[in-house]
């Protein structure tokens, strides 16, 4: 197959992706991966093979692809190539929860040799770095990488990176307790959706409204959570998104779970754990269990939350995430209280304020937890969290955690 007929092959496929017709997609570009001989041509269909597996929830094959897409780079000799195929690295990676994996592939990127191609994609190897340094619960440097990531999106115009930084902070501040900011950002890239997105995939509009109704959830209006998740879900079922649908389930279980409607939750848990297991998203399964875990709870079905607990915290020590082992610690210190074990009890308690170290949640002028209610926090150019109320009330000029000067304010 010569170039031209492999440049055609390409586009045929794209056709019938776009039109949803993804299964023809695929063997249309399986067919250019046996049969051409053309080097760019062959890297450029192992990267649409990369972006369909990722949007189907097919990690295990979208990493193939992109190890092999690395191979096909070195061949070529090229640093543009090899930096998009150590970024699809990083991407593949990022969605099988590998998050140090993930980052020590960001940091290969930004070590390749300085392009225009990499002047594009800086962007977006800082957004995967983030998301991977939220993963292992390291606000601080989430925070610090996703600020780059929005620099590079602003000086480069680029509307779409914009609007996935935008989610990725929205998710930021859900896990921290800013529930303001939770919504803040999905609408504004719901915002940039409206403005820029007349031509972009759907993806990016299910995106931004999945997150709406994430943070909708946590201000307890129910009723426009479960409207967006709804609006969500009707895009991801349409272009079988795996992993948005997966995302969609266990936000409607969370929504019947705070309606007190247990029997509808947990049916939607049991769905949103079947898509998770089968795409091996374990970062999804733990916020499953802990949805579960809170269920039985409710019921004053203790045994039944601990042993979703312990399985949730198997998965969140495999992960990394240090958020999550801190929630689980804090549910099994209340069932055990409840119990009046307390050699257990204390255990947990000890582990708790270790989480807290480790994940450095709290204020460092007040002292007090962040993440432990809803609170309204600012970062500084450090990327130092603190309460907001804190730094009104002290008008401190510089970072009480780093000195540095803080004259100038966080960018979020």
């Amino acid at each position: 197959m010569g170039q031209d007929q492999t440049k055609q092959q390409i586009e045929k496929g794209l056709q019938l992706y776009q039109s949803n017709q993804t299964e023809k997609a695929l063997q249309v570009w399986m067919k250019v991966l046996e049969k051409s001989s053309d080097l760019v041509g062959r890297f450029r269909v192992l990267g649409c093979l990369v972006t369909a597996h990722s949007e189907m929830g097919r990690y295990k094959e979208m990493l193939k692809f992109a190890v092999v897409q690395i191979d096909t780079a070195r061949e070529l000799e090229d640093a543009n190539f090899l930096l998009e195929s150590y970024l699809n690295l990083a991407r593949s990676n990022e969605k099988l929860c590998e998050f140090h994996k993930t980052i020590s592939y960001c940091k290969t990127c930004l070590g390749l040799p300085c392009t225009r191609a990499g002047a594009q994609l800086g962007g977006q190897v800082s957004l995967s770095m983030g998301n991977a340094f939220l993963g292992l619960s390291l606000f601080q440097k989430a925070l610090e990488s996703f600020e780059k990531a929005l620099r590079y999106a602003h000086n480069n115009d680029d509307a779409m990176l914009e609007c996935r930084v935008c989610c990725s902070l929205g998710s930021f501040y859900a896990q921290v307790k800013d529930y303001e900011k939770a919504l803040f950002f999905p609408c504004k890239a719901a915002e940039l959706v409206n403005d820029y997105g007349k031509g972009w995939s759907l993806k990016y509009r299910a995106m931004s409204q999945y997150h709406m109704a994430v943070a909708y959830r946590l201000l307890g209006h129910l009723g426009s959570a479960m409207e967006c998740c709804e609006e969500s879900m009707k895009i991801a079922l349409q272009h079988g998104d795996r992993p948005l649908q997966a995302l969609c389930l266990l936000c409607f279980a969370d929504i019947h779970r705070s309606r007190g409607d247990l029997e509808t939750a947990f049916p939607r848990y049991d769905s949103a754990m079947s898509i998770m297991t089968e795409i091996g998203n374990r970062l999804g399964q733990v916020q499953v269990l802990l949805g579960v875990a809170k269920c039985w709870m409710a019921r004053k079905a203790l045994d039944k939350a601990l042993d979703a607990i312990e399985r949730a915290q198997d998965l969140a020590e495999e992960v990394g995430n240090k958020l999550s082992q801190l929630k689980l610690h804090c549910l099994s210190e209340s069932i055990y209280r409840s119990k009046g074990l307390q050699r257990e009890l204390r255990a947990h308690v000890v582990r708790f304020h270790e989480c807290v170290e480790e994940t450095e949640l709290y204020c460092g002028l007040c002292g007090e937890s962040i993440g432990e209610k809803n609170s309204r926090l600012q970062a500084l150019p450090c990327s130092h969290i603190f309460h907001l109320r804190c730094l009104q009330n002290n008008g401190t000029r510089s970072c009480p955690n780093c000195r540095r000067s803080s004259m100038k304010p966080g960018f979020v």
